[in-house]
């Protein structure tokens, strides 16, 4: 997209606010009219003041000045706080959208994105293009409405001379290309290395465990210290960029100002130049150089900014999932399962994770699925939400293909309990009833955390429910986090009941009393658990078991191990590890 096409749409987050803009542009209309009427004012002050010693032009002028400044003052102060609240807004507006998109994202894309590059564009990129979008705006109208007074007063006092000033426009346009091309491609290159920092500082911050135990202290600061080196760099480059044209366009400004002044001086000893005029026209070519480098300088901003918009724009632009928050509870589904000719490969991926499965899973039944690592369990199962899209095959809920069924829908049917359990900084009411629950009553929770068998330690807790549980829960051990997620699942009470490793994280006690909760909750819901320890799956109804994403074996525990084939094996190297 080019700067054009960029800033346009950009521009259209400001539209909203356009009471609050263009009480900030007519500032700035004021505040640049200001400036040649101060200039302006030096004529009167010596040629009638000084040398024609008119007294009541000498009580005015002083008063006249006090009066300009107090304008100038005025009109500054409600541009700056003009543009810095159309600014906040337009950074909120971006940050909301963005964060949207990131939440309706395929889950493929967090698969292929590093969370601290995506971090940063909702963070650093979104900040930035304020620059572009208030800030840089803020000196283009304002600074250009001042030059233009400017250039159109000297034009008045004297033609020569201002066509002497015009002399250095076409030196300092060719100037602010070629360094605004430079600056964009910098600020990309800035934005990269700052996502990149982002994620190294997070997988530092996560795993400080693992960096401790394995002596990585020294490994991750040498990671960290390469990237940041990486961002000074680019920090340099650009400072270069932005800051080698300046002195430059001041050479040239002052060039232009010699030649102005020896020509005005040459004027001045024939008569056509009175001295109040020469000190009028120095005043304002002096009153250029502030807008004149401010103008020169913008470019900087403005290139990153949109350098940022480009980024924050790619994140809006990305497809996502439709879904429609769901406006009326939906109709229960029986839960029966069925899986037709269903083959699956993962967007980055060289073979197929799933090859032809066909599987049929009745309403209220409990299936395993067992195999090695990297067999499909996870990813069959993550399927079934619709996850990641599938287009070979079919899966049914109720002889409805999950495709035709509205995303929101689908869900709602579905209760989720992973083997990476995710809470939120959050009491411990607000991790189990999460999301479309918060509405559920105090006593719906306490009973869902009983039948997970959560409430033994939830009630030693400073604040029982009401507890705080830290990022990630971080004050609970593996195997309470671990009961709360199903506590949530309970609550939800959807007909279909996923469990994958869901009892992973818990010591035998915890796993014996869950298994005993889970033996309930299963009652009258389809319950598909994928299972590594192959004790919490004997009674299961089925045993599927995957071996390179077919399926290879079917059938209860006992008829599985008198078989004596893939599933035995696996039973009997686990029994013989144990």
């Amino acid at each position: 997209m080019n700067s054009k096409a960029l800033y346009l749409r950009l521009l259209t987050y400001v539209r909203p606010y356009w009471k609050g803009f263009g009480v900030a542009v007519a500032a700035m209309v004021v505040l640049a009219a200001v400036e040649p009427t101060i200039a302006a004012l030096f004529k009167p002050l010596l040629d009638v003041t000084f040398v024609e010693k008119d007294p009541e032009s000498i009580k005015l002028v002083p008063f006249a000045l006090i009066g300009l400044f107090i304008v100038r003052g005025s009109a500054g102060f409600l541009s700056e706080v003009g543009m810095g609240w159309v600014a906040t807004r337009v950074v909120y507006d971006l940050r909301r959208q963005m964060f949207d998109r990131l939440m309706t994202l395929p889950i493929r894309y967090f698969d292929e994105y590093k969370s601290g590059a995506l971090m940063s564009k909702l963070l650093y990129d979104a900040n930035n293009v304020t620059n572009a979008a208030t800030q840089a705006l803020v000196v283009i109208i304002k600074d250009s409405l001042t030059v233009l007074g400017l250039l159109g007063y000297i034009f008045y006092l004297n033609w020569k001379l201002a066509l002497v000033t015009l002399m250095i426009v076409p030196a300092i346009a060719l100037i602010v290309t070629r360094v605004g091309r430079r600056l964009r491609s910098l600020s990309h290159g800035m934005q990269a290395n700052v996502g990149e920092m982002t994620s190294v500082v997070q997988e530092a911050i996560e795993g400080v465990k693992i960096v401790r135990v394995f002596g990585g202290i020294e490994y991750e600061q040498k990671r960290f210290d390469h990237v940041a080196n990486w961002v000074r760099r680019m920090q340099m480059k650009k400072s270069v960029a932005a800051n080698a044209s300046v002195p430059v366009v001041q050479v040239f400004t002052a060039i232009a100002l010699a030649i102005v002044a020896y020509v005005a001086s040459v004027e001045a000893t024939t008569g056509t130049l009175t001295v109040g005029g020469f000190v009028s026209f120095i005043a304002a070519m002096a009153l250029l150089f502030s807008p004149i480098k401010r103008l020169t300088n913008v470019n900087e901003p403005l290139q990153r900014g949109l350098a940022a918009a480009e980024s924050v724009f790619h994140l809006i632009d990305l497809p996502y999932e439709p879904h429609a928050a769901l406006t009326a509870p939906v109709a229960r589904a029986r839960g029966e399962l069925e899986f037709d000719h269903l083959s699956f490969r993962y967007p980055t991926a060289d073979c197929d994770a799933l090859n032809h499965i066909d599987l049929r899973i009745e309403a209220g039944e409990t299936i395993a699925l067992v195999g090695a690592s990297g067999s499909g369990k996870s990813t069959l199962v993550s399927l079934l939400p619709m996850f990641y899209a599938y287009d070979r095959g079919r899966i049914l809920l109720d002889g409805r293909d999950l495709r035709d069924i509205p995303i929101a829908e689908l869900r709602a049917q579905i209760s989720w309990v992973g083997q990476e359990v995710l809470l939120f900084n959050d009491t411990v009411a607000a991790n189990i009833a999460y999301g479309a629950l918060r509405d559920a009553s105090a006593e719906d929770i306490a009973a869902a955390a009983s039948a997970a068998h959560a409430m033994e330690f939830i009630e030693r807790l400073p604040d029982g429910m009401q507890t705080v549980i830290g990022e990630k829960g971080a004050r609970l051990s593996g195997g309470q986090r671990q009961r709360l997620a199903i506590a949530r699942a309970i609550l939800k009470d959807a007909p279909v009941l996923i469990l994958d490793e869901a009892t992973s994280a818990l010591d035998t006690q915890s796993e014996h009393q869950v298994q005993a909760a889970l033996e309930t909750v299963k009652q009258g819901r389809t319950t598909i658990i994928v299972a590594h320890r192959l004790s919490t799956i004997e009674n299961a109804d089925r045993i599927v078991v995957l071996d390179a994403g077919r399926i290879v074996e079917i059938g209860n525990h006992q008829a599985l191990l008198d078989r004596g084939e893939a599933y035995a094996a696996l039973y009997r190297r686990q029994f013989d590890a144990n």
